[in-house]
């Protein structure tokens, strides 16, 4: 009998008969193993545990541990829910469409004439427990388009025939069986179906067949599935305090922002919200002064012939927005980048001049799908603190540390830790190979001259250059992609512009396009998640709120505003006649971070009761010593 040689993960090699299945392997590498394993990889590709090793490979064990093998398990998942949806309903009764794994669990669109109710997500967990409890062998069969064709036919199974029309000639056909249930499937899935245990439906929605909205409308079941129950209840955790912080939520409550049907998807924002709004621009522009930078302003609408030049007509016109005057057409602006090259060519510039770090906290417009519009983090219109800085090709790698410098020190300010990827060269690009190439490898350095980790993200950059992306992790673990650094090579070409160098000449200068809050609508949407509307003091829209007990307070509660206002503290009087602990209450739920309590005592000692938020009772303290408490706060930006 012929022998087959597998390499393992950690290089060694082993010898098998051939016939030789995944499962051997990880029974003869320990029982431990064969038992813990869930599915394999053979020569890169993901197969099932009895999947026959057909040659000489390299092979995996994935076991529950693995992100690999969840997915396996979330698609067996999938398979799971549509037996148990079979069973409840009637076999006859259901077509199934497509179930893939997506993002922390899976999806089935199924065809039945029942309504499936959220209500009913109970009744068909508990099926799926019964099922995994029967602990049924899930095993792969190749059937011929013939007999494919034939078995859907019989169950006049109108979805399942379409994806089998589709499929290549020479493609190699399997359906899965456990029990009773068989679904058409490329796979691989779990050895049994007790090894799915911790799963729960969240869902129901209506989804069209293959998302055409001129096809039949089906039902789509989602559901989450994890390795172990305490990974399931974590997740569960996690979608709850989510909801507790949906900015939406509390933009209403604390009285941020507002939309509005007049103008979908764009911001309005309200008091409390502008004055959050302010701040971040304030912090950002005061840094930027101190770096050197100069601030711009370019015009909302521009001549259609600039798109046109500046490469976004030809890469981005179907997201903008467009209008016409005196027969001319013009475009509001997507971006702020060829306003800003049209400012550099106002005048000549020197070599001396080199870097010019030009800034605006630009507004752009760019046209959303209603569907993909979501609060403040996806809207048609927002605020780019944007920077064009234009280089001389010696200062590109300097400049690009300084930025990364001022990314780190806003996103601190925060309690913001962030990852870094590099992304490179897409398909729809502009430019010189030799030009991107540079432009890549200056990137390159400067991350590892600065030992910062990064992955790469291949054709990911912008259309005219490379880019640095920083990607933040909110208090919740949440990914959000804000701050970016582009190198740009591209622009000042198509813009012809110049700078006289030191031997007289005119030579071409380098672009480096970057943002750090990104959009500030969506920053302020992530910042309200973060710290679940409990801005830190320097950002609270109210930052005070000095609480009387009764009328006779009135009085000096006004003056301590006064003298706590001269100091530019944003402060207000609760002089209401409700109780103080209604009054207490009330500003504890909009999350002020100080509730100063006056009584009669207070009133007489010149004191104020001090309440912290997070902290609770601070006790009496004098009002310059509760000032200055404030000012720290907003001083040091403490979070």
């Amino acid at each position: 009998m012929s022998v087959l040689q597998v390499t393992l993960p950690d290089g060694s090699k082993r010898e098998y008969e051939a016939g030789a299945t995944v499962e051997d392997v990880a029974a003869s590498i320990s029982p431990s193993l064969r038992k813990k394993a869930i599915a394999g990889k053979v020569d890169g590709k993901i197969v099932d545990l009895k999947a026959v090793i057909p040659h000489d490979a390299s092979v995996e064990i994935l076991t529950e541990d693995s992100e690999e093998a969840l997915e396996v398990m979330r698609h067996s998942c999938a398979h799971l829910m549509a037996q148990a949806i079979k069973r409840i309903i009637g076999d006859d009764k259901v077509r199934l469409g497509i179930g893939p794994v997506i993002q922390d669990g899976f999806y089935y669109d199924i065809d039945t004439d029942v309504t499936i109710t959220p209500e009913m997500l109970e009744q068909i967990e508990k099926e799926m427990q019964k099922i995994v409890k029967e602990n049924l062998p899930i095993e792969r069969r190749v059937v011929s388009r013939e007999e494919a064709i034939g078995i859907y036919k019989k169950l006049n199974d109108h979805l399942k025939l379409e994806i089998i029309s589709e499929l290549p000639e020479d493609a190699e056909i399997t359906i899965y069986y456990q029990g009773e249930f068989f679904d058409l499937c490329r796979g691989p899935h779990v050895p049994s179906t007790g090894r799915i245990k911790a799963f729960k439906l969240m869902s129901v929605a209506g989804a069209y067949w293959r998302g055409d909205s001129d096809r039949q409308m089906l039902q789509r079941i989602y559901g989450t599935c994890w390795a172990k129950k305490s990974d399931l209840d974590e997740y569960l955790h996690f979608l709850e305090e989510a909801r507790k912080r949906d900015h939406r939520k509390l933009g209403k409550e604390l009285e941020l922002f507002m939309f509005s049907e007049e103008a979908p998807g764009m911001p309005f924002y309200l008091p409390n919200g502008m004055i959050i709004r302010n701040e971040l621009e304030k912090y950002a522009r005061q840094l930027q002064i101190e770096r050197g930078y100069q601030e711009v302003r370019t015009p909302l609408v521009m001549n259609q012939r600039l798109w046109e030049q500046s490469g976004h007509w030809d890469h981005y016109h179907e997201n903008m927005y467009f209008t016409e005057v005196d027969n001319t057409k013009f475009a509001l602006k997507p971006m702020n980048c060829p306003g800003h090259m049209l400012v550099f060519k106002n005048k000549i510039h020197s070599y001396r001049d080199l870097p010019l770090r030009m800034a605006e906290f630009g507004q752009v417009h760019r046209h959303e799908y209603s569907g993909a519009l979501n609060g403040m983090i996806r809207v048609r219109t927002f605020t780019q603190d944007d920077s064009h800085i234009f280089v001389r090709p010696d200062q590109i790698e300097s400049e690009i540390k300084h930025v990364i410098e001022l990314v780190d020190k806003i996103y601190g300010v925060f309690g913001f830790p962030y990852s870094v990827e590099l992304s490179t060269r897409p398909e729809d690009s502009m430019g010189s190979d030799e030009l991107w190439e540079l432009a890549e490898r200056s990137l390159q350095n400067v991350l590892e001259e600065l030992k910062i980790p990064y992955r790469i993200n291949e054709g990911d950059g912008a259309f005219y250059g490379p880019k640095i992306d920083f990607h933040i992790q909110d208090a919740i673990k949440r990914s959000h992609q804000c701050a970016t650094i582009q190198l740009d090579f591209q622009m000042p070409e198509k813009f012809d512009l110049a700078y006289v160098g030191e031997d007289n000449a005119k030579h071409r200068p380098v672009v480096i396009h970057r943002a750090i809050y990104g959009s500030i609508d969506r920053f302020i949407g992530i910042l309200t998640e973060h710290f679940a509307g409990a801005f830190p003091t320097w950002l609270a829209p109210v930052q005070a709120k000095l609480i009387t007990i009764a009328e006779p307070h009135m009085e000096y509660a006004e003056k301590v505003r006064e003298k706590m206002a001269e100091k530019g503290i944003r402060v207000e009087v609760d002089s209401r006649n409700e109780k103080i602990g209604y009054k207490i209450r009330e500003a504890q739920m909009n999350k002020i971070p100080f509730m100063l309590v006056i009584g009669d005592k207070e009133k007489e000692d010149g004191t104020l009761s001090v309440r912290r938020r997070g902290e609770g009772d601070l006790g009496a303290k004098k009002v310059d010593e509760v000032i200055k408490l404030i000012l720290d706060e907003i001083e040091t930006k403490k979070y």
